[in-house]
């Protein structure tokens, strides 16, 4: 399947960008959108992507199939990650979610159409309605695809013309995804552009800028300033920076068979996306007090590890991202040599000489002759951020307020933590973490599978991109 021009994106590589080039596509967008998107209704928005998300999902889709025959090479990431994240994705986006996500963020599936509000409102003898931005540029980071096909998705629902940013690496998919819905209805999909440029063009980024009424932000905390730094004031912007996320697992979840299952499903929590998302976690916190220690777990977990990497193959790294992991790899290594030295030493010690036995301070599992996964459990609960690609720290704790101490340095970026707790305790948890200041709670399992209608750092996606009008009648 050859993909016709359609988008700035889809010229060949080396085709120049121009601020003229990105200030005329703007202002044909935004002409579209007048025309074509902006006198939709709510529910045939709704309709119309949730048909091109079930597209999505059925294998022989020709869209589906070049991303998964292309994606690879693009992203990184292998043909099973790319497919497992993809229809994580497009099996939450039907229309009863949709709907519900319009309903949630805006008080009323209505709200964009016309004057209406729920019941409180209507006895105050007010009405609002929702107006979405006449464009929005939406930059996006990495080679994730997920947040940027959201991003479109929320865009269009708020009505929105949109020009859509993505990284060298990562515009294929979202591109394929855009391509689907001109497939469906070309004049709604005339109301979209993608382009590619290479961050910190500061020319093309104004032109940018100069037209659009909203920006939204993927990126690292410093791209966030700098846009911030360069925006007109007349523009919106609404960031989404660096985040991390952490497990923890309860004693009474540590039984032989059920420590496990927790094991199997935090593999699938590290393998998904190869860890590179804000929902990855970093760390999993063990209560020592089970049936199965800290240390046992992280056995399990790389037992799981192994079994998903045979299934799932995490796919080939940059030299930089490789190297990371050695060098993180050999560091724990010689603490693991240490600390066996000292418990052997404390051990085969003299009859009558006080000489206490240590825990293992570190231990080390690893992909053999790879840098596919790893596995630390480490004495030390101190907070360390992961160098990701299916990296991670095993550490035990007392508590959940321990564990929470112990995270300090990382309190205020923390978007999500995966539980495995009774139900009972995770009610518990769940109030102590939300006054901590995570944003997301979830059971370990579905850590990177949020409903699409999740409030992302906490606040509501389509919430923050319209305005409102009130109408006291």
């Amino acid at each position: 399947m050859s993909l016709p021009e359609l988008f700035l994106a889809d010229r060949p590589a080396g085709a120049p960008t121009t601020p003229a080039l990105i200030r005329d596509a703007c202002i044909a967008i935004k002409r579209n959108r007048a025309q074509w998107l902006a006198p939709r209704r709510t529910q045939d928005l709704i309709e119309w992507i949730a048909y091109a998300a079930e597209r999505w999902r059925d294998p022989s889709n020709p869209f589906r199939r070049r991303a998964l025959e292309q994606g690879p090479a693009e992203t990184g990431f292998g043909r099973t990650t790319l497919e497992r994240g993809l229809d994580g994705l497009f099996v939450s986006l039907t229309a009863e979610a949709l709907g519900a996500w319009v309903a949630q963020d805006l008080g009323d599936v209505r709200r964009l159409d016309e004057f209406c509000g729920p019941m409180g409102e209507l006895r105050q003898g007010r009405l609002a309605l929702a107006r979405g931005p006449e464009l929005i540029l939406n930059i996006a980071a990495g080679t994730l695809p997920n947040p940027a096909i959201l991003s479109m998705v929320a865009s269009l629902l708020v009505r929105s013309a949109q020009l859509m940013k993505c990284s060298a690496r990562g515009s294929l998919i979202p591109r394929l995804f855009a391509h689907s819905l001109v497939d469906l209805e070309p004049k709604l999909g005339a109301c979209l552009e993608i382009a590619v440029w290479l961050g910190g063009s500061p020319e093309l980024e104004a032109a940018a800028f100069a037209e659009a009424e909203c920006v939204t932000v993927h990126g690292s905390d410093e791209t966030i300033a700098s846009i911030r730094s360069r925006l007109p004031g007349s523009a919106r912007l609404l960031a989404y920076g660096h985040r991390l996320s952490f497990g923890f697992v309860g004693a009474e979840m540590l039984s032989s068979f059920s420590a496990r299952k927790v094991a199997e499903k935090a593999a699938n929590d590290i393998a998904a996306w190869n860890q590179l998302g804000c929902l990855s976690p970093h760390v999993i916190y063990v209560e020592d007090t089970g049936a199965v220690s800290a240390e046992g777990f992280g056995e399990l977990l790389a037992s799981a590890l192994e079994a998903r990497e045979a299934a799932d193959p995490r796919g080939a790294l940059p030299a930089e991202s490789a190297s990371a992991i050695s060098g993180r790899r050999s560091l724990h290594e010689m603490r693991e040599a240490r600390s066996k030295v000292a418990h052997d030493e404390a051990v085969t010690a003299p009859r009558g000489v006080f000489f206490p036995v240590p825990d293992h301070g570190t231990r080390v599992w690893s992909s053999p002759e790879s840098t596919a996964w790893t596995v630390v459990y480490e004495a030390d609960p101190r907070f360390h951020a992961s160098c990701l690609n299916r990296f991670i720290t095993v550490k035990p704790c007392r508590d959940l307020r321990d564990a929470l101490r112990y995270s300090d340095n990382v309190r205020g970026k923390v978007s999500t933590v995966g539980l495995a707790l009774t139900e009972s305790r995770a009610a518990e948890a769940a109030l102590v973490l939300a006054n901590w200041g995570v944003t997301r709670i979830c059971p370990i399992g579905r850590m990177q599978e949020p409903p699409v209608s999740w409030r992302h750092d906490g606040r509501p996606s389509l919430g923050d991109l319209v305005t409102w009008t009130d109408f006291e009648t």
